[in-house]
């Protein structure tokens, strides 16, 4: 790690226990409230792109399988460097790392908004998928150094709300500027609160506690559980953390592939949403992206719902909420599928019950990445199950494009419907993986 970006040496340990208190609180909720405006902006510079996909279709003259390659890029390069910068931002300072990360992306949509050629903005959009990348790291990094296991899920949760509330405001302010301006300012405006966004991160994020001079998190609030993962693989090296703990640890692998089926619905339905509400139900642009944002308004319902449910009735085991959550998938998909009216409020509820079981399943599946894996692998192992994520998110793009202009909504209807239905039994066998991870912890 070079310069301004080096995670910085642990001060000398503060002794006075009140000092230590007042620290941990103070910084505990300014790093949340940062690391949260600072996530949601993230989504104003990555979602803008699909609340302008239809005036750009008109005005630049492309079709459906130039946009579905746009989104295939996109999420194939943002998968990459979710794994990669994870790696990185575990021995990195997240306050620079991330705050960098959102004012790149700002720079790029700007000069997105200001290309026409195609190939053009395939490349821009690329490099905004690579910075876009630069995100969740260090904030998985946050979570599990400043929040400990017991009280994880919660905070975890409301943190993961981030990219719904700015999932759900992204599409008004696209919406009114492409209606009364242009797409272009859908890019341009943004990509400007992004950059000033990036400069508060500089300013106020801070690495883990003990380069505060503070004690570890499960030292702090002496969590049993806590304390059992920091202590586990003491002394290994970056590259045997990640064989290990990582690479070779099974969990991950069924968390990785329970999170591709999972992002195959969640970017279908978020990314074509709006064209299937335009198209197939004859809503204008403003209509459908206000349908569509309940799709976030339901899934911040359903991160709380899915962490609180997962501390508090299920004693931090992410199994059993998880296969709930999934069954409701399935479930919220085949009644937007089979309803035989076009009724709007139907429809808009349709939309909140599928983001509010989709994303209780998003959040959970990148929690228990981080918390079955070493301590100081959050961000690679996040990274990891990330990177299968957004290869379910990048089939979702041009495959799912090719499936509709062939087979139609029918077409694209019947693939996420199979997606939520399998993602369901490769659930089942994590109910033993999260409880037999538990035991382990608890009986150290």
């Amino acid at each position: 790690m070079l310069g301004i970006l080096k995670s910085p040496q642990p001060l000398p340990p503060i002794t006075d226990t009140e000092s230590v208190d007042e620290r941990y609180r103070y910084w505990r909720f300014h790093i949340m409230f940062t690391m949260y405006l600072g996530y949601a902006v993230f989504y104003f510079t990555r979602k803008n792109f699909n609340y302008a996909m239809p005036a750009m279709l008109v005005d630049l003259g492309l079709d459906k399988a130039d946009i579905g390659m746009m989104g295939t890029l996109f999420y194939i390069t943002y998968g990459a460097s979710k794994f990669f910068s994870g790696i990185i931002s575990d021995r990195s300072n997240p306050r620079y790392f991330m705050g960098l990360g959102l004012m790149a992306t700002g720079v790029v949509n700007i000069l997105f908004g200001f290309s026409d050629s195609l190939w053009v903005l395939m490349m821009l959009w690329m490099f905004n998928a690579w910075f876009q990348g630069w995100g969740w790291p260090p904030c998985s990094k946050l979570m599990t150094t400043w929040y400990s296991r017991s009280e994880r899920g919660f905070w975890w949760s409301f943190w993961n709300t981030a990219h719904n509330v700015g999932g759900a405001l992204i599409p008004l302010l696209v919406g009114y500027l492409t209606l009364h301006y242009s797409w272009r300012l859908g890019f341009i405006i943004p990509g400007m609160i992004a950059v000033a966004v990036g400069l508060v991160l500089c300013w106020r994020l801070r690495d883990k506690p003990t380069t505060l001079g503070l004690p570890t998190v499960g030292q702090w609030r002496h969590d049993r559980l806590e304390l059992a993962q920091e202590q586990e693989g003491q002394g290994l090296s970056t590259a045997a953390i990640l064989r290990k703990y990582v690479l070779s640890n099974k969990y991950i692998w069924l968390l990785a592939f329970s999170y591709v089926l999972v992002y195959i619905v969640r970017t279908a339905v978020n990314d074509w949403g709006n064209l299937y509400l335009t198209e197939e139900k004859g809503y204008d642009l403003i209509e459908a992206n206000m349908v569509l944002s309940l799709f976030e308004v339901g899934g911040f319902v359903g991160s709380l719902v899915a962490g609180w449910g997962s501390d508090r009735l299920f004693g931090g085991n992410r199994g059993p909420m998880n296969l709930i959550f999934a069954i409701g998938i399935f479930l919220a998909v085949a009644a937007l599928w089979l309803m035989p009216v076009g009724n709007y409020i139907l429809l808009s509820g349709c939309f909140f019950a599928i983001g509010f079981f989709v994303f209780g399943p998003q959040m959970l599946i990148g929690m228990a990445a981080a918390e079955c894996s070493h301590k100081d692998s959050a961000g690679a192992a996040t990274g990891f199950v990330g990177l299968f994520a957004y290869m379910g998110a990048a089939m979702a793009g041009y495959p799912l494009a090719l499936v509709v202009e062939q087979f139609h909504w029918t077409g694209f209807f019947t693939v996420i419907s199979a997606a939520a239905g399998i993602v369901g039994l490769l659930l089942l066998p994590f109910l033993l993986a999260q409880s037999t991870v538990h035991h382990h912890e608890a009986a150290r």
